[in-house]
């Protein structure tokens, strides 16, 4: 398996490069994000037996697709040490938790079935540990090959962070130096990760938002002699490998939903980054049965805009909401990139274009439209993508609405995507909402519509009453570079 940057035209001359090669990457030297030249294609008899797997071996058999420059034996090991009962603990029900993703029916009204697939169970109660634990397996396991250091720099909204923080928290030859948005996350969000003491934590604090973290993590990846020097990951969703981890509970979801592999299921993803969803849409694309893939995204509705018009439009920071939902307050989706690419036909001078006028132009449009950028939007049923959008009092009912109905209390993520779920369901199709995290999480929302606190898992009574460790900064990408490289000592 090779892979290749989005933005490689046909006269490039990078070579395609294995997933090791990639692994402790984030963006391409050319600035494009990394894809297999071809997906790994999924057969009905390979998903007949996968319906039998444990997550972890099920993990494996895709993992071994993906990364065929691994023995299989070190790939098969790691994900049995990072599929566990005991690293996944927080489930509902202490029974589900070796299912490590358990699905939850939440209603069948008129033949429109809505089920949640828990992703919270992780040590920080969201659903990027499902991918974040493995990466840092992965990291682990390829600096000790390689007898090397790696300084992740990344950049989170709320949950990016933490996950890869506790996944990272004492990994030999590896610091973490995470941005995050000054006093734009949740309470709990910001004392998750800034309560963390270990030495090799890095906390910054941006006097922006989240976009403005995220384009400083790519001005530094895009500052080769910088990235070379000071060793810099990522562990944000433009890492390859942290995609890829997300694809397995696509796949595990569609198994423990149907029962032959001629019914389909459709998902509904709370979106911000468009990280998560891809995920999906590279199953789909490797022959798993889904029907639909829909978007949800909340007041920062920049996906939602281009799945019903083509046209992406980025928001400028000022434009940005501040949200109750806000792990999905991004304007600018990293991961669209890779979307994109496949809507192009895989043509990466397109695609270096199309992306180049969101500096020049604020965004393109794909709509066929009169002076439109050209019109493969047309195209965009094939993928079998829709997209809804909920807001503040569509979230708090939903809350409401699902803890009066079924006893289960959601976050507002999770919220915003069993609103647009319910608008876009159909008869006969199961709906599975991919949850985002534990409640607990955005307390104050919670406060806010159900007029109690959520419960938390043990050793989280009291987080935000732990000492907090951060530095706050400007947006200023050669202020941030001197930070890290003054911390590295390279």
């Amino acid at each position: 398996m090779q892979y290749v940057s989005t933005r490689a035209g046909k006269g490039s001359a990078a070579a395609p490069r294995s997933f090791s090669e990639i692994l402790l990457e984030g963006l391409a030297p050319d600035g494009g994000l990394y894809l297999p030249i071809e997906y790994p294609q999924v057969t009905g008899a390979e998903l007949d037996a996968w319906r039998k797997l444990s997550y972890a071996d099920l993990a494996f058999e895709l993992l071994k697709k993906f990364a065929t420059d691994i023995p299989e034996a070190d790939l098969k090991a790691l994900a049995h040490k990072t599929y566990t009962a005991e690293v996944y603990c927080n489930a509902r029900q202490p029974e589900d938790a070796p299912q490590i993703t358990p699905l939850y029916p939440l209603e069948s009204v008129g033949g429109k079935t809505l089920i949640l697939q828990a992703l919270s169970n992780g040590p920080t109660l969201a659903f990027k540990d499902m991918a974040m634990q493995l990466l840092g397996n992965l990291f682990e396991y390829a600096l000790a090959k390689q007898k090397a250091e790696l300084n992740i720099f990344g950049a989170t909204s709320g949950d990016t962070g933490s996950s890869a923080e506790y996944a990272m928290r004492g990994k030999k030859g590896i610091r973490v130096f995470m941005l995050s948005p000054h006093q734009k996350m949740s309470a709990f969000q910001t004392a998750q990760m800034f309560s963390l003491p270990d030495e090799n934590i890095y906390n910054i604090a941006v006097e922006g938002v989240f976009d403005d973290c995220q384009d400083m993590v790519k001005a530094a990846s895009n500052d080769l002699a910088f990235k070379a020097k000071q060793k810099i990951g990522t562990v944000n969703s433009i890492n390859w490998a942290r995609v890829v981890a997300q694809v397995v509970y696509y796949f595990r979801g569609y198994l423990s939903a149907t029962t032959s592999n001629e019914q389909k299921v459709s998902f509904t993803v709370p979106s911000g980054n468009f990280g998560n969803i891809c995920a999906g849409h590279i199953a789909r694309m490797m022959g798993l049965p889904i029907d639909k893939l829909v978007v949800a995204t909340n007041e920062n509705d920049v996906l939602d805009e281009f799945f019903r018009t083509g046209v992406y439009r980025v928001r400028k920071s000022a434009e940005t909401f501040h949200t109750s939902s806000p792990s999905m307050d991004i304007s600018k989706a990293s991961n669209f990139e890779r979307f994109i690419y496949d809507l192009t036909g895989r043509d990466g001078d397109r695609v270096r274009a199309l992306f180049g006028k969101i500096d020049t132009h604020g965004g393109f449009d794909l709509s066929g439209q009169s002076g439109s950028d050209g019109d493969e939007f047309k195209q965009v049923g094939q993928f079998g993508f829709e997209s809804g959008k909920s807001v503040h009092t569509d979230r708090l009912q939903t809350i409401r609405d699902v803890y009066a109905k079924y006893g289960v209390m959601i976050d507002t993520h999770t919220a915003d995507g069993v609103k647009v779920a319910r608008e876009h369901a159909q008869p006969g199709v199961p709906m599975i909402v991919l949850e985002t995290a534990l409640a607990a999480k955005f307390n104050e929302t919670i406060q806010e519509a159900l007029g109690k606190d959520a419960p938390r898992p043990a050793g989280f009574e009291n987080i935000e009453a732990q000492p907090q460790r951060f530095d706050v900064m400007p947006v200023d990408a050669e202020k941030m570079k001197a930070y890290i490289a003054a911390r590295t000592g390279l």
